[in-house]
């Protein structure tokens, strides 16, 4: 690796430690100790990856992994343990694995993260330290426990304090103010004192349901057989909590530690295992050449990630509930084959503007809740009955004509009028004359008042061209010679064509 303008050592194998070689070590001294050296150029990018991979495949272990670079990884197995047969099994069928891909892999488990980084680096592994433990197991370890850069650890071996037993005898604020904050507050962590941050990967799921096997599947059949099994597994987690699933997760944990993930969305919150099925039949044969089974999956787990609030249905006589609409169903098939942005809903937004009065959000994502108002501090709430009066007089309002076709974003046209402020006699739009013959309007639409710098009034007209043509068109600024004094000249009135009528 390169460091300040001279290569150094970044990892060394044990035999390279063993002829008395450390990290950080340039690599001319190197050379000259040993000529024999075999160098290669550190790659962190291609060492970052591998160890997101290996955290991939400890993810078939604990839903909790972390990564603790450059070469670590931290996992959070509670509750997770009595699965493998106790920590000590677990901790071997890790190993085990590990070993056998040809990595120089060790553990040790631990009440805190830190204290378990402290035993691994203390040269304790293998150790499982109950909680209460951590001075016992700690205090016989050398202070390379601690991580601790180089300089540090040459001041405290200059003091004469060579293991951890050595610091926990001392008053601390002594120690602070000898060696600073950062090796005591290491020796918090390691001791469980001081949190020390772990980020997970990924979310925990909200539920999950997994099925291990002696022997691996590969068939995409014995796949689906299996998500049905699953999925009839977590519905009845679903009903229990009155939730339906409005996200998936399919993790297909391959034999060689690679894992394939698929994920399908729904537009209303389901717990059928028949239409999860359906779903994921979709989105497999979607993935095509994408899903590599390799050797074989020997774990399938199927995750909630997402659920809602789901209303119970009434069963008939057989015993069958009503089934969701075709429309869902057409929804969640379309979402699951081709992604879930590929079918879109409409979603009101709170706005005058007509071009921002709505927006497009994908069909299977939740609506958002709906304000209930806000009130001032101190104002009485609106009783029962003026709300229903004000949602009356709302559905008695009548509604305003808008085009079918709203335009992405106005598009100006050439407009000739008689009269300054009515409406134009014909207008050019796309190269093509437009001859007006009828028209309704004008509707004054004015921006937001926190958007009144940044937009101007509009008048907007219907309008019905020789043709029988139908448009909508307004009209932008002011008209005639006579502008008022902060009224700048690009002001001046400008026509645009915003929609279309059917």
């Amino acid at each position: 690796m390169d460091q300040a303008g001279a290569l150094r050592l970044s990892a060394l194998n044990p035999e390279a430690e063993a002829l008395g070689l450390s990290r950080g070590l340039g690599v001319a001294e190197a050379r000259a100790r040993h000529p024999g050296l075999d160098l290669a150029k550190a790659d962190p990018d291609a060492d970052a990856g591998l160890l997101e991979a290996l955290a991939e495949a400890c993810d078939r272990y604990t839903p909790l992994v972390a990564l603790d670079a450059p070469a670590g990884l931290v996992l959070d197995i509670s509750g997770c343990a009595h699965l493998f047969g106790g920590e000590a099994a677990m901790m071997a069928t890790v190993l085990k694995r590990f070993r056998g891909q040809g990595f120089a892999a060790e553990a040790a488990i631990a009440s805190h993260p830190g204290t378990a980084a402290a035993l691994l680096h203390g040269g304790a592994s293998g150790t499982i330290a109950e909680a209460g433990e951590e001075e016992t197991r700690l205090a016989p370890l050398p202070l390379a426990a601690l991580r601790l850069d180089g300089e540090t650890q040459a001041l405290l071996a200059r003091l004469g304090l060579k293991r951890i037993a050595d610091l926990l005898v001392l008053p601390r604020n002594g120690l602070v103010r000898r060696v600073g904050e950062r090796p005591v507050r290491r020796l918090d962590e390691a001791l469980g004192r001081a949190r020390r941050p772990i980020e997970p990967r990924r979310p925990v799921p909200l539920l999950l349901a997994e099925r291990r096997f002696a022997e691996p599947i590969v068939e995409t059949g014995d796949v689906e057989r299996i998500i049905a099994f699953l999925a009839e597994r977590l519905r009845a987690s679903l009903e229990r909590e009155g939730k339906g699933a409005r996200r998936l997760e399919l993790s297909l944990f391959r034999m060689d530690g690679r894992v394939e993930r698929l994920r399908v969305a729904a537009s209303v919150p389901l717990r059928a295992p028949e239409r999860i099925l359906a779903l994921f039949r979709e989105r497999l044969k979607g993935a095509g050449d994408e899903l590599d089974a390799g050797y074989g999956y020997d774990l399938v787990r199927l995750a909630v990630t997402e659920a809602e609030a789901m209303a119970e249905r009434q069963e008939d006589l057989s015993g069958e509930t009503a089934g969701a609409g075709d429309l869902e169903t057409l929804i969640d098939r379309i979402g699951a084959r081709l992604g879930s942005g590929a079918v879109q809903r409409l979603e009101n937004r709170e706005s005058h503007w007509p071009e921002r009065a709505a927006r497009c959000r994908p069909a299977t994502e939740p609506a958002p809740a709906e304000p209930r108002g806000i009130s001032q501090r101190g104002a009485a709430p609106e009783s029962s009955k003026a709300e229903a009066e004000a949602e009356a007089h709302a559905h008695a309002a009548p509604t305003l004509l808008r085009p079918l076709r709203l335009l992405e974003r106005p598009e100006p046209v050439e407009a000739s009028f008689e009269v300054p402020d009515g409406v134009p006699m014909q207008f050019r739009w796309r190269r093509a004359l437009h001859v007006v013959r009828r028209f309704e309007g004008p509707e004054r639409i004015a921006p937001e008042w926190w958007r009144m710098d940044e937009a101007r009034t509009r008048d907007y007209f219907r309008v019905e061209d020789d043709g029988g043509r139908r448009f909508w068109l307004f009209r932008r600024g002011f008209h005639g010679e006579a502008l008022p004094d902060n009224v700048p000249p690009e002001a001046l009135a400008t026509w645009f064509l915003h929609g279309i009528f059917a």
